[in-house]
């Protein structure tokens, strides 16, 4: 389904795409951020936290990152108050999303990832491989939230497609 390669090339997308939204972000005020925008998490500052709430669970949940500081999903939405907090974090796990595609071997891609899910509360098992593919995918579905409300604010991110990132293919 996936390979390493896909995976290395998606954690690079990831933290370009990170920096381009945060970057973005950066030019409204606190109060922007956090103002309630009508989106699913409601405010910029809420999804962003739970984009990176969700790559801690994830990560954890692949042995590849402790748990997060706060453990349910609607706990992850205030994971940080503090916007440079939130922001320094994510450069931060962005690194640790990369360390661990580059280390990546096809094994940890084969069988079944299983979990107790805090969403559903019920355990839960799905191919690693699956799960993978979620994690990118549900980083971008997020950021195109934060996406549509900067528009919103009149601010417009950079270029947001995959085969215009910098040096992102890894074969």
């Amino acid at each position: 389904m996936i390979s390493p390669s896909y995976v290395r090339t998606m954690a690079r997308y990831n933290a370009w795409q990170n920096a381009n939204i945060y970057g973005a972000s950066g030019r409204l005020s606190d109060a922007q951020r956090k103002e309630d925008r009508g989106a699913f998490f409601r405010s910029i500052h809420a999804t962003l936290n739970h984009i990176l709430w969700a790559d801690q669970m994830w990560l954890m949940r692949f042995g590849a990152a402790p748990a997060p500081a706060k453990r349910s999903l609607a706990d992850g939405l205030s994971l940080f108050d503090d916007w440079e907090a939130l922001a320094a974090e994510r450069r931060r796990f962005d690194d640790v999303i990369q360390e661990w595609a580059d280390r990546l071997e096809p094994s940890i891609l084969e069988g079944d990832l299983k979990w107790l899910s805090g969403a559903t509360g019920r355990d839960m098992t799905s191919p690693k491989a699956l799960i993978v593919t979620h994690i990118f995918n549900h980083q971008t579905h997020h950021r195109g939230q934060v996406h549509a409300i900067l528009t919103g604010f009149g601010i417009k991110p950079d270029m947001t497609d995959l085969p215009f990132g910098p040096d992102l293919y890894t074969a």
